[in-house]
């Protein structure tokens, strides 16, 4: 088995495309040079792409492939990601990849509540298929705007030992989120989609809970607070170093010399995660669960914060 070392950049050649809507591409990738690493229900890798944004992509399908698929939205105001793929990728092509990294991992249940919004299947789709294989109880509640826009919808209705309710709005129908939460008072419940699904689904059930864990394709608007002044130490580069009011970690450890993987800068893809040796966080992001937040051993340097005057970084 290959690990996956998330800063390692690795070659891959596009096997095939299918058009799995009008607008949402599938793209499958396989090594070129030896094995590519395992990857998990929930995992995402980096897509870099000439003249193009790095963009993160959520694996789907079977987890454990000796290749990866990704399905990639033609977004009407593209910054250039899915521009790319769908007028530029061709089969044969050469990509460069990094990951896969995973913070939406399934965690071991009985009962499962999938929750998906449009393209916010991808992520879902492995979890289906890992928890028929555990033998767990799930249902799937996919959200769409109709049926020929919902991708992946024959293979989810295949898999055949859940529950499947697909609800396009074209066709009158509507969700009732909070009756479908009430109905499985036990099942851990995973979702990805707009991020309106998603605050619906924090207002119904507190993050806090421990059942709910959601996955974001952009940041939510969430005002903070400046916060204060404080200090980082990195334990191995020797630095110590001021945090003004207006400034991230991760703009400050750039500029002390120091590299930090980074792509959204928004707190929503994990890349910047750094290891905290002491201090207290202010967590901003959009990645960990409230049981992660509360050991306090890591952060998302490109917008959490310290709520202590010194912070302690392993870098």
């Amino acid at each position: 088995m290959v690990t996956a070392d998330e800063s390692t950049e690795r070659t891959a050649r596009v096997r095939a495309m299918t058009l799995e809507t009008d607008d949402v591409l599938a793209v499958e990738l396989e090594p070129v040079d030896g094995p590519i690493p395992e990857w998990a229900p929930g995992a995402h890798i980096d897509l870099l792409l000439p003249d193009a944004p790095v963009r993160q992509y959520s694996l789907t399908g079977e987890p454990g492939a000796s290749r990866y698929r990704i399905a990639v939205l033609r977004e009407e105001h593209s910054r250039g990601g899915s521009k790319a793929v769908h007028e530029r990728l061709r089969p044969g092509d050469l990509v460069t990849l990094r990951g896969p990294r995973n913070h939406f991992a399934l965690e071991p249940a009985p009962e499962y509540l999938f929750i998906a919004g449009g393209i916010g299947i991808t992520p879902i789709v492995p979890m289906l298929h890992a928890a028929h294989r555990a033998g767990a109880r799930w249902r799937l509640l996919y959200l769409g705007a109709t049926r020929s826009r919902m991708a992946f919808l024959d293979e989810v209705m295949s898999i055949g030992s859940g529950t499947v309710t697909v609800v396009p709005r074209d066709e009158g129908s509507r969700a009732d989120l909070a009756a479908t939460l009430t109905a499985l008072p036990e099942a851990a419940v995973y979702a990805c989609g707009p991020e309106r699904m998603l605050t619906a689904l924090r207002e119904l059930l507190p993050e806090d809970s421990g059942r709910l864990r959601l996955e974001y394709f952009a940041a939510p608007e969430v005002e903070y607070e400046p916060g204060g002044a404080f200090s980082i130490r990195l334990a191995r580069s020797g630095l110590e170093l001021p945090v003004e009011p207006g400034q991230s970690v991760l703009e400050v450890m750039r500029s002390g010399g120091v590299e930090v993987l980074t792509d959204c800068e928004e707190g929503i893809c994990g890349s910047c995660e750094t290891h905290v040796l002491e201090g207290e966080v202010e967590h901003r992001d959009f990645v960990l669960t409230s049981q992660e937040r509360a050991r306090m051993d890591c952060m998302m340097v490109c917008v959490s914060r310290a709520a202590c005057p010194m912070l302690v970084l392993d870098a």
